[in-house]
């Protein structure tokens, strides 16, 4: 998946668009205010006040045909610099330009702004020569958007839009975008029953029965892994004491996206991170250096208070479970945890087909606690060892949490999108604000250096992520439902259909049997859409050989075995976890 606003000449081409699409929205709805229009990602949008009109998707092929009919017309595209107060008097009956102008930087007194034809916009640019340039377009869908992203103000109309310079690239990114719909974890999810929304909890998914053997099926591999790697394992309470918060700094820095009530007159939160209680376990007893590195895993129910409009299925909610460790050490064990750590979580996503590039975001510009000087440390020490463990990172100024900077672990599915889930976050500052100590071997308290990681991120979120990787056809391991038994006549094969049921659950295979009095091929059909990977067919040579004949999801071809090898196979497969048997 192309990255179009990392990519120099399609970012020029889709803000030319921008451009474009607001030139011939202004021509059908002259009445019409812009905001602004940034390329995205995957294309452009643009925020616009249209009054009392409201555009439907059904609108767009209206506006695309005036967008080719502009582009055909093939106007230049002029750049002119004007004065800050030549700009507050050319845009004075537009309030949301003369907002943009009124916050621009009192140095930057000269302001640019692009002219195509019969519309003018304020711009910083590069465009495109002429309008002409803009051939391969698409407008994919409209939707609202709060002026300047607050609920307070106003609700604009944003539509998005992709272009390309070729029309085979815009058809190969729209088939693309065919596929992600296909692909979508809301619709599997509902089509396939893994979880449900409602509106008396906003945020808050429910898990139903298939979703919890999903996601059981994830933690216990989570636990198998960790335990392999030697860490314990905790649960801390999910409310604790406001004055908790307020040592640990996120009553300051976190506060407003944190749930709390009164408990005894006493102010208490949900926790939005694990950090502090995991700072209190390790503080309940005397550590030696001889116990380090100490590795302490939970797998923490947090909540955060989200935006309604930000919420989207599992992949933004108010309430998941972050598959937390903190990792106690010396100063001088920095560098081999952090590589043993990449290796696990390298080895981790590997079991998933997942590859993955490393970010590593430093200190943010305001919001953050400790020296400069322990943040230069931290970060340095990070990408010594991102590079020693065989990897390159991609620095992200600015963007690290404000106790450390972090290495961001950015998986890439399927399709080729990006999604960040793992993080190695180093932290020399809550240990100092905890005034958590170890006895170094010369008998003297020393502070300890921890680090904050996630691999999956979020399960919530990660089980989304493997929705749409997988497209619901999910590895045997993990599938809710492994086998799918459908006798061709209840009269003669039920009975040797429940024996093999009977052997199947008895060797812990997930196992189902389709009994309804429907036709072979429905049962067939409905087995292949709830993307089961194996369905038996059991017919009169599998009752009189004592045999079954199976067929794997998304293939014809149909295999007959003993049900002795055939449950060898399926526990084989299972066990090293391979995606069929």
């Amino acid at each position: 998946m192309i990255n179009i606003k990392e990519d120099a000449k399609l970012s020029i081409l889709n803000h030319s668009c921008a451009h474009l699409l607001a030139q011939s929205v202004k021509h059908l709805y002259p009445n019409a205010k812009f905001w602004v229009g940034p390329v995205i990602d995957d294309g452009f949008y643009y925020d616009i006040d249209l009054g009392d009109v409201t555009l439907t998707n059904e609108d767009l092929p209206k506006i695309e045909k005036e967008m080719k009919k502009v582009s055909k017309d093939g106007k230049r595209i002029v750049r002119e610099e004007i004065t800050k107060e030549e700009a507050l008097e050319k845009f004075k009956d537009d309030p949301y330009k003369i907002d943009l102008i009124s916050r621009m930087d009192e140095n930057n007194t000269i302001i640019s702004m692009y002219t195509q034809g019969d519309f003018t916009d304020l711009c910083r640019g590069p465009h495109v020569e002429t309008t002409k340039e803009l051939k391969y377009f698409k407008l994919l869908k409209v939707s609202g958007a709060y002026w300047k992203g607050d609920a307070k103000n106003k609700m604009l109309q944003r539509i998005y839009g992709v272009c390309f310079d070729t029309q085979e690239a815009l058809d190969e990114h729209l088939n693309f975008l065919e596929e992600a719909k296909k692909r979508d974890h809301k619709k599997l999810g509902k089509e396939l029953d893994l979880f449900m929304m409602s509106e008396y909890g906003p945020g808050f998914p429910f898990f139903l029965n298939n979703g919890m053997i999903l996601r059981n099926n994830l933690e216990n591999f989570w636990y198998e892994e960790h335990t392999k790697e030697g860490y314990e394992f905790i649960k801390t309470p999910i409310m604790l004491n406001k004055e908790l918060w307020e040592l640990s700094g996120h009553w300051f820095n976190y506060r407003e996206n944190m749930y709390t009530s009164e408990i005894d007159e006493k102010i208490f939160a949900i926790k939005p991170m694990n950090c502090p209680g995991g700072m209190l376990v390790y503080k309940n007893s005397l550590h030696s250096y001889k116990d380090l590195p100490l590795r302490i895993g939970e797998l923490g129910q947090v909540h955060r208070h989200e935006a309604s409009g930000a919420l989207n299925g599992l992949f933004r909610v108010r309430t998941f479970t972050q598959d937390d460790a903190h990792i106690f050490m010396r100063e001088d064990q920095i560098e081999e945890e952090v590589i043993r750590l990449i290796s696990f979580i390298d080895r981790m996503y590997s079991i998933f087909n997942l590859t993955y590039d490393i970010e590593l975001s430093t200190r943010p510009e305001e919001k953050f606690i400790g020296s400069i000087d322990v943040w230069n440390k931290s970060e340095k020490a990070l990408e010594d060892a991102c590079h020693k463990a065989g990897h390159s990172c991609k620095i992200n100024p600015g963007d690290g949490a404000f106790y450390g900077p972090k290495l961001d672990f950015h998986i890439k599915d399927s399709l080729g999108r990006v999604w960040q889930c793992g993080t190695i976050q180093l932290d020399m500052n809550l240990p100092e604000r905890f005034d958590l100590t170890y006895i170094d071997s010369d008998g003297s308290k020393k502070r300890p250096v921890m680090l904050h990681r996630v691999i999956y991120g979020s399960i919530e979120r990660f089980i989304g992520i493997l929705i749409e990787h997988y497209a619901g056809a999910f590895p045997l391991w993990l599938s809710p439902v492994q086998v799918n038994i459908i006798p061709v006549n209840n009269e003669y094969h039920l009975e040797y259909s429940n024996k093999i049921l009977e052997e199947l659950t008895n060797n812990n295979i997930r196992a189902k049997l389709d009994d309804r009095s429907e036709k072979l091929g429905y049962k067939m059909r409905e087995s292949q859409t709830k993307k089961i990977p194996l369905t038996l067919i059991i017919g009169d040579n599998e009752v009189n050989t004592q045999t079954v004949s199976y067929r794997e999801y998304g293939k014809t071809e149909t295999k007959n075995l003993s049900i002795e090898d055939f449950v060898n196979k399926v526990e084989e497969c299972i066990k090293n976890k391979k995606y069929n048997i």
